[in-house]
């Protein structure tokens, strides 16, 4: 049995109790029905044990679920065996951190709203470790270079053989604010508009000019899953991180990130604004 189960692992578990619960069933009577002990279907609704693909078709035949897809997507989730990347670092940073990269690393899509912050799939080097050195209460030299590796690693969904597509939207706030001084930002921007030439990175600005806007307080990470009801919000917040998969507040990011992205530039009209506050620096 897991004692420490993973954010997905957690999300694998409620998404079997919601297709339970949506069956008008309590756990005792699904267990009735499987032929198991109430206590096993609460651990696994509960992240801290697995099941077969087997199992989740067998739970959703009694369930009455006929969203083939969505169990279809459960089921490949169980199959999940090797640990990520990210595991090396699980008794080094806060699980929140790790419940992101995990995130980060099955999602179909990603799309990222910031305006006070360059996304941090997109931060170089030097630009990050300033940024790193900014929080509250200030971090030691080795956190500091652990957040930092960890960081870098979470990039590499960009840049893998099939690399996942994402589109982030950044205000120009985010552009202007001088993380380590000209020299780094300089670097930090020209990183930006490469990247942004690469065919499944899309890069929007939201220009000053474009005065107030829906989501413009928040910063926001929006997973999209195998399908709609397996997708999850991030947001990052000064206490910690936090995941979202409720489906009314999912309804509501996706409203907000669309404005969002009505609100920006063009990629191409974004590049050139970019282009000119380099030559500002």
């Amino acid at each position: 049995m897991r004692s420490n189960p993973t954010g997905r692992q957690l999300r694998f578990g409620a998404e079997l109790r919601k297709l339970r619960e949506r069956a008008g069933l309590t756990a005792t009577e699904a267990g009735q029905l499987m032929g198991i002990k109430q206590t096993q279907v609460s651990n696994t609704e509960a992240g801290r044990v697995g099941v077969s693909a087997e199992r989740v078709r067998s739970l959703a035949c009694h369930y009455d679920c006929s969203d083939k897809a969505l169990v279809e997507a459960l089921s490949d989730m169980t199959t999940e065996r090797s640990r990520g990347w990210w595991e090396e670092y699980r008794e080094i940073l806060p699980g929140g951190l790790i419940d992101l990269a995990e995130m980060e690393h099955h999602a179909m899509r990603l799309r990222a709203g910031i305006t006070a912050h360059i996304p941090g799939l997109l931060q170089i080097h030097d630009h990050a470790r300033e940024v790193i050195r900014q929080v509250v209460p200030e971090l030691s030299p080795p956190d500091i270079e652990h957040r930092l590796s960890f960081r870098i690693k979470r990039q590499t969904v960009l840049f893998k053989d099939s690399p996942t597509p994402y589109q982030a939207v950044i205000h120009e706030a985010a552009l202007r604010m001088q993380f380590g001084g000209p020299a780094i930002t300089r670097k930090q921007l020209q990183h930006i508009l490469d990247m942004s030439e690469r065919a499944h990175i899309t890069v929007q600005v939201i220009p000053f000019a474009a005065g107030a806007y829906p989501g413009s307080g928040q910063s926001i990470l929006y997973a999209h899953g195998p399908v709609p009801q397996l997708d999850t919000v991030h947001l990052d917040q000064s206490h910690g991180s936090a995941l979202i998969d409720a489906e009314a507040q999912l309804d509501k990011y996706r409203v907000l990130l669309e404005r969002m992205e009505a609100t920006a530039l063009t990629p191409n009209s974004s590049r050139d604004l970019i282009h000119a506050i380099v030559q500002d620096l």
